[in-house]
């Protein structure tokens, strides 16, 4: 049996796992899926102090409030830039790093850095509302990126989309043992989106420290459109 964290992306809560958490568990292994402060059904505790760090936080308190180790901690898009602070935290208890079409930060990289287009057409796009910037509103054309194109899937994903706090893309990575982390072993599985609109040279870097890198032929958000590829993949792992 083993022990999966799964860390959504920007904008998404657990509730995106929903079917690769059944289908893991299925399988006889403990699933975790928790939803970063500030989004999904965490949406009324959104405030200005909220940034990358306290989502490192949040995954950090899941692995010790839940006695776990050995963990494969699975991070997708922007959960990437959390997972890879949970393991410079957390050492101890992660063994396996899964990055699910996800950012590959390094220490004092931002997902602003590392995704500048993006990011800027997020943030042309965001509002300020109670006084925190606030970005990827489901009516935003950030939506269009994440690949969902059937009609039931995409409508059941845009009620659920709640925007994400722009001090969390801005803020840059800090690791204390930069080496340790890159020293764990690592997965990449992309989507074959990603691999048409990312330079070669990017994912090459991108891959520079992990144990294998796989493929899905799906858009963004494939833990929704091809859960059972992932599930597949994640369990190749154990």
């Amino acid at each position: 049996m083993a022990n999966y964290v799964l860390v959504h992306g920007g904008a998404h809560g657990g509730w995106c796992w929903r079917r690769v958490v059944a289908l893991l568990r299925a399988a006889g292994h403990d699933v975790y899926a928790p939803t970063l402060t500030g989004l999904g059904e965490r949406a009324h505790l959104v405030s200005p102090g909220i940034d990358l760090d306290t989502h490192i936080q949040d995954v950090v308190g899941v692995l010790r409030y839940e006695d776990l180790y050995d963990v494969i901690l699975v991070g997708h898009s922007y959960g990437g830039m959390v997972i890879t602070g949970v393991a410079d935290r957390a050492l101890s208890r992660v063994g396996h790093l899964v990055y699910l079409d996800a950012a590959h930060p390094g220490d004092g990289q931002s997902l602003e850095m590392l995704t500048p287009e993006f990011m800027a057409e997020a943030r042309a796009q965001g509002r300020i509302i109670d006084g925190v910037e606030l970005v990827v509103f489901p009516d935003s054309d950030s939506v269009r990126h994440l690949g969902v194109t059937d009609p039931d899937d995409f409508a059941w994903m845009k009620d659920k989309l709640t925007p994400h706090p722009w001090k969390c893309f801005a803020q840059p990575l800090r690791l204390a043992n930069e080496a340790a982390v890159s020293a764990l072993p690592r997965t990449d599985i992309n989507c074959s989106w990603r691999v048409k609109m990312i330079p070669p040279e990017r994912l090459a870097v991108d891959a520079r420290h992990s144990d294998r890198v796989w493929q899905i032929d799906s858009g963004h958000d494939l833990m929704i459109t091809e859960p059972e590829q992932v599930v597949e993949m994640l369990l190749r792992l154990v």
